[in-house]
């Protein structure tokens, strides 16, 4: 079994009491930029941009040039390749997110130093991140399994923080707080450029 141990002070310390993170995906360096700006400005001090293609590399890049400016932090999503991987710690990212499970991917996550998010649907896929010393896990996609896959998880891992991902929103975060989850995540729905306003009364805990 390839092990991957998460450095302990990682999401604790990347999420501390902040319930809310923004995704930037699909969009060119300027208004990737733009937008990490903005939320940075309302106090949603999370970002992470997905690289699911090479030419997202250069809006990964922008962020984060535009975070040291700013003491942030950018994170890098949709990392699924031990070459991905290699790409965002070089590009600057302080950690990675993924929409399933990859041992190879989080223990090359956690060599280059980087606390590493991957997705779980199934009490099994929980169960092997857990045996892989990841205790912050990324529920998706979390509106296509409901809020009461956050319950039910509860009673079986405790210890593990989940991260509500995929079709989440200002509208219905509450709903998944309630249910369990530590942390919101918000893509596709920022598209409406009224979310980040909407979402920045939910940060803190």
């Amino acid at each position: 079994m390839t092990t991957a141990p998460e450095n302990p002070s990682g999401f604790d310390a990347i999420f501390g009491d902040r319930r809310v993170m923004a995704i930037l995906r699909g969009m060119p360096p300027g208004q990737t930029v733009e937008l990490a700006q903005r939320a940075w400005d309302l106090g949603i001090e999370q970002v992470e941009v997905p690289v699911q293609t090479p030419d997202a590399l250069p809006s990964l890049a922008a962020a984060v040039a535009a975070a040291r400016e700013r003491g942030r932090d950018i994170g890098a999503g949709t990392v699924t390749t031990v070459e991905q991987v290699r790409a965002v710690a070089a590009a600057g990212a302080v950690f990675t997110v993924a929409p399933g499970f990859d041992p190879a991917v989080a223990a090359a996550s956690a060599a280059a130093g980087l606390p590493h998010l991957p997705g779980v649907a199934t009490p099994t896929e929980v169960q092997q991140a857990v045996r892989h010393g990841l205790s912050w896990l990324k529920m998706f996609p979390a509106t296509a399994l409901g809020t009461a896959w956050f319950s039910a998880m509860r009673g079986p891992f405790p210890a593990v923080r989940l991260v509500a991902t995929g079709g989440v929103d200002a509208r219905n975060a509450a709903e998944y707080f309630a249910a369990g989850a530590r942390v919101v995540a918000v893509g596709s729905a920022l598209a409406d450029p009224e979310q980040l306003d909407l979402l920045a009364p939910l940060v803190r805990a």
